[in-house]
C-alpha cells in the first residue's frame, strides 16, 4: 500500500511487526542505560546502615509543620493528577477529541491541528486553574510564596506556554508524518530523539531566563570559593550566578546548568541568607550531577524513552480498539491530535514513577560526592536541615507520595547517609 492509498483510506499504513521490533530493541537499549549510569548504590558496602530518623534532628513543632502543610497541599496535587488522567482517559477511550477539533474551523489541515493543540489545552488547563490557585493560596499561608496573583499568573501562562509549544510541535509533526509515510514511526523516533536533546541543551540559554533574572554573583570570598570547588573538583564553569528566586519564593536552592561554554553554577538570593559552608555544601552536591555527567546521561536516556515513545504511539494509535473508540481511522487525520495528546499526557504520567526512582539515586549520589569533595559531613547535615525546614519539606512520605513525586531521597534519609558516610570515613557523625 502506498502512502496516498494509505491517507485516502485511513487504513492502518505500514506493518506493526518492525515498530514493535524497534520498540523491543529501543526498550533494551534503554534499559541498559539505565542500568548501567544509575548508581543503585551511592555508599560503599562497607559502609554502615544508619536509619533515618526525622525525631533526631528535627523538634516536634517542626514535624507537626511539615506534616501539616503535606496535608493540605496534597489534596490539590492529587485532583490535578486525576484531572489529568481522566482527560487523557478521554482523549485515549472516547471520541471525545476528535468530535471537539470537528467543530473547528475548517482549513489546512496544519491549522486544524494547532487549533486542536490549543483547544485541547485551553480545555484542560482552564479546570486545572483552580486547583493551581487553591495550592498557591497554601504556598501563601505557609510563607514559601511571595508571589502576587499577577505575578502567579504570568508565570503559569508562561509555563502553559512553553509546553502548548511543545506539545504543538510533536503533534504537528506526528500527524505531517502519518500523512506523508506509511511507516512514520521511523522517521518521529528520530525526530523525537533529535528534539528532546536540542530541548535539553537549549533550554538554559532559552528557557530559564524566561522566568528569572541572572546577574553575576558579586565578587567576593564566597564566589571566589565556590570557582576553587569547582576547579578542584574538575568541573568547568564559566561563571557564578545569582537568580533573582525571592520574587517568587523562600524555598533554598542552587543548581549548576548548561554545557561546556554555557555551564554556570546558579544559586538561588535566597540561599544566600544561609552561612557560606552550607552554600557551598549545596553547590558541591551540583557538581557532583556535572562531574558524573548525568545531564548527559539523563539527556540520552531522554531521548531514547522519546524514539521509544514514538514506536510505542504507532503501535497504540494504529491498534482497532483505539480506532474504534476513538472514531480516528489513522492519525493522518488531523482529528488525531487529541488521540496524540492523550497518549502522550498518559506516558508522562506513567513514567513518572520510574524516573523518580532512578533520580533518587542519581541524587544519593551526588550527597556522596559532596561529602567527599568537602568532607564536612556535619554542616552537610546543618544544611540539610535548613533546606527542610526552609522549604517545609515532607520528613515522613508515605508510599505513595514517594513513588509519585520524590525525585530526591527524603531529608531523614540523606542525614542517615551522611551519617554512614562519616563512620565510614573515621569523622565524628553529626
Amino acid at each position: 500500500m502506498t502512502s496516498s492509498t494509505a491517507r485516502a483510506s485511513g487504513a492502518r499504513p505500514g506493518s506493526p511487526r518492525a515498530a514493535g521490533w524497534a520498540l523491543a530493541a529501543l526498550g533494551a537499549v534503554t534499559l541498559g542505560v539505565v542500568a548501567l549510569s544509575t548508581p543503585w548504590r551511592a555508599l560503599p558496602a562497607a559502609a554502615p546502615r544508619v536509619e533515618p530518623d526525622p525525631a533526631r534532628d528535627f523538634t516536634a513543632g517542626q514535624i507537626a509543620r511539615s506534616q501539616a502543610f503535606d496535608a493540605v497541599v496534597g489534596p490539590p496535587a492529587y485532583l490535578s493528577l486525576g484531572l489529568t488522567l481522566v482527560a487523557a482517559g478521554l482523549l485515549v477511550a472516547t471520541p471525545l477529541g476528535a468530535r471537539l477539533l470537528e467543530r473547528l474551523p475548517g482549513g489546512r489541515w496544519w491549522l486544524r491541528v494547532l487549533l486542536g493543540v490549543l483547544a485541547v489545552t485551553v480545555a484542560v488547563e482552564l479546570v486545572r486553574w483552580p486547583f493551581g490557585m487553591w495550592q498557591e493560596v497554601h504556598l501563601r499561608d505557609y510563607g514559601l510564596s511571595t508571589q502576587d496573583w499577577p505575578s502567579w499568573t504570568a508565570d503559569r501562562l508562561k509555563n502553559i506556554g512553553i509546553r502548548t509549544a511543545l506539545t504543538a510541535v510533536m503533534v504537528l509533526a506526528v500527524v505531517a508524518l502519518a500523512r506523508r509515510f506509511a511507516r512514520w514511526w521511523i522517521p518521529a523516533a528520530l525526530g523525537a530523539f533529535t528534539l528532546t536533546v536540542t530541548v535539553s541543551f537549549a533550554y538554559p540559554v532559552l528557557v530559564e531566563p524566561v522566568f528569572n533574572d541572572f546577574s553575576p554573583m558579586a565578587a567576593g570570598p564566597l564566589r571566589d570559593d565556590l570557582l576553587a570547588m569547582a576547579e578542584r573538583d574538575g568541573v568547568p564553569v564559566e561563571d557564578v550566578l545569582v537568580a533573582d528566586a525571592s520574587r517568587r519564593t523562600t524555598a533554598l536552592n542552587a543548581y549548576v546548568s548548561g554545557f561546556g561554554a554555557t555551564r554556570r553554577i546558579v544559586v538561588y538570593d535566597t540561599l544566600l541568607r544561609a552561612p557560606a559552608g552550607e552554600v557551598e555544601l549545596v553547590v558541591a552536591h551540583e557538581l557532583g550531577h556535572a562531574a558524573t555527567g548525568d545531564v548527559l546521561y539523563g539527556t540520552l536516556v531522554g531521548a531514547l524513552g522519546a524514539a521509544c515513545g514514538a514506536c510505542l504511539l504507532y503501535l497504540v494509535a494504529s491498534s482497532g480498539p483505539v480506532r474504534r473508540r476513538t472514531g480516528v481511522a489513522s492519525l493522518a487525520d488531523p482529528r488525531a491530535a487529541g488521540l496524540v495528546m492523550g497518549l502522550l499526557s498518559l506516558a508522562t504520567v506513567l513514567s513518572g514513577p520510574v524516573q523518580n526512582a532512578v533520580s533518587r539515586q542519581i541524587e544519593a549520589r551526588a550527597d556522596v560526592h559532596a561529602l567527599n569533595l568537602t568532607r564536612d559531613p556535619a554542616t552537610f547535615a546543618a544544611m540539610q536541615k535548613r533546606l527542610a525546614v526552609a522549604n517545609i519539606s515532607d520528613l515522613s512520605p508515605d508510599v505513595v507520595e514517594y513513588v509519585l513525586y520524590a525525585s530526591h531521597p527524603a531529608i531523614p534519609e540523606r542525614i542517615a547517609a551522611a551519617r554512614s558516610w562519616a563512620a565510614l570515613n573515621g569523622l565524628p557523625e553529626p
